[in-house]
């Protein structure tokens, strides 16, 4: 039975994970002990006893490593998992902060590797990998509450991921659509997250890459990266630029982006935000009441996904059901991401008009000779966590 599970948790994850090999070329500290008290964790001890004594039984709690001590078992036994595709920058990141090597096993695009040890610290996305490693519906590992996480943004290393984005050239020769595009799109996102349920629904129907469970898992937790900034408070002002956040991933993705070509290198040592994002687009669509920004300059646009169908993108498949697009005269095509074609060259090279994708590959791709211009930062956190078993870890 387990090995059916296994086997379909792998099929769903490889479905939603085959993308990133397209793209892979484009590219505080919670040190307090956290106390195991459930059944699994728990350990009794008892005194020996004579024939007709009572016995004297005592509980031990055992606790768990604190993250830094997890990091550095799991690195020196070069157990930290990662695939390798854009967002290892975040684990280099926490391996450096813990002065360790920024070395990572290749993690396969399932679970099985967590599932049998051979990585005890593995990456996991919130809304897919870990909700396949704890729940228990068909697919899943269903490890409930039996393991911790190790979050980036706790951490003090995260770095922002799904964006909307489209070229500068394009962005300057049609204002009035940018801006209609962005106010559909966080009228849809505004609703996705007030009814994440019903969005799940409304993505299975457009072509799920995933069982209708997790999209509901998904809905649920991508909500909170749209909802939450990289330090826990509540975000109100949906798509904004946070200056912050957008400055510690620049800042990240110089120290840890490897360029072999000189010139994009030196190029990325030299980005500024100014470089890579323009925030008048989302102040002027956001400013909007009514969602009137003049005749659209190209009525007609699509927008690229990063991978397959999935809650991760409720937001616009939401404006797209609801008529938003509709509302500010602009008939959208949304196109899966995981061809040919990389979300950052089909926007460059005018295949589509507006892509989602990482900071971090509009940072690399910029680098490498692109003018990509981020105009709405959807995720305002990131998603990224280190999951591992408490058994594992425990003192």
């Amino acid at each position: 039975m387990k090995d059916m599970r296994r086997c379909k948790a792998k099929k769903m994850v490889a479905i939603l994970m085959v993308a990133t090999l397209t793209m892979a070329s484009l590219a505080g500290c919670s040190s307090n002990k956290k106390e195991i008290t459930s059944n699994q964790t728990q350990e009794t001890t008892s005194t020996d006893t004579k024939a007709g004594e009572t016995a004297d039984t005592s509980t031990e709690v055992r606790a768990v490593m604190s993250n830094e001590e997890i990091v550095k078992l799991a690195a020196s036994e070069g157990k930290v998992g990662n695939w390798g595709l854009g967002n290892e920058y975040e684990i280099q990141a926490l391996l450096t902060k813990y002065g360790q090597p920024i070395t990572y096993l290749s993690q396969a695009f399932d679970m099985d590797g967590f599932d049998d040890d051979s990585i005890t610290l593995a990456s996991a996305m919130t809304y897919n990998e870990l909700g396949l490693v704890k729940n228990s519906y068909d697919g899943a590992y269903n490890y409930s509450d039996t393991v911790g996480t190790i979050d980036m943004n706790d951490e003090g290393v995260a770095m922002l991921e799904d964006n909307i984005f489209c070229t500068r050239a394009f962005a300057e020769q049609n204002p009035n659509t940018v801006k209609a595009f962005i106010y559909a799109s966080m009228k849809g996102w505004k609703y996705a997250c007030e009814n994440p349920e019903e969005a799940a629904e409304i993505v299975y129907k457009y072509g799920s890459s995933v069982s209708a469970e997790h999209q509901s898992y998904m809905a649920s937790e991508v909500k909170k990266l749209v909802e939450t900034d990289i330090n826990g408070n509540t975000v109100t002002e949906l798509g904004k630029m946070d200056e912050a956040a957008m400055s510690q991933t620049l800042e990240l993705a110089k120290k840890y982006i490897a360029l072999d070509d000189k010139a994009a290198a030196d190029k990325l040592s030299k980005l500024t935000l100014d470089d890579v994002r323009d925030t008048s687009y989302w102040e002027g669509a956001t400013a909007s009441t009514d969602g009137k920004f003049g005749t659209p300059e190209k009525a007609s646009v699509t927008i690229q996904l990063k991978w397959l169908p999935q809650a991760q993108f409720m937001g616009y498949y939401v404006a797209l059901e609801k008529g938003y697009y509709d509302e500010v005269g602009l008939e959208v095509n949304v196109v899966s991401g995981g061809g040919d074609i990389s979300e950052t060259t089909a926007v460059s090279n005018g295949t589509v008009d507006f892509g989602v994708t990482w900071l971090a590959n509009l940072i690399a791709a910029n680098s490498g000779g692109m003018d990509l211009l981020e105009i709405s930062q959807v995720y305002q956190r990131s998603g990224l966590v280190l999951v591992y078993k408490l058994d594992t870890f425990m003192k």
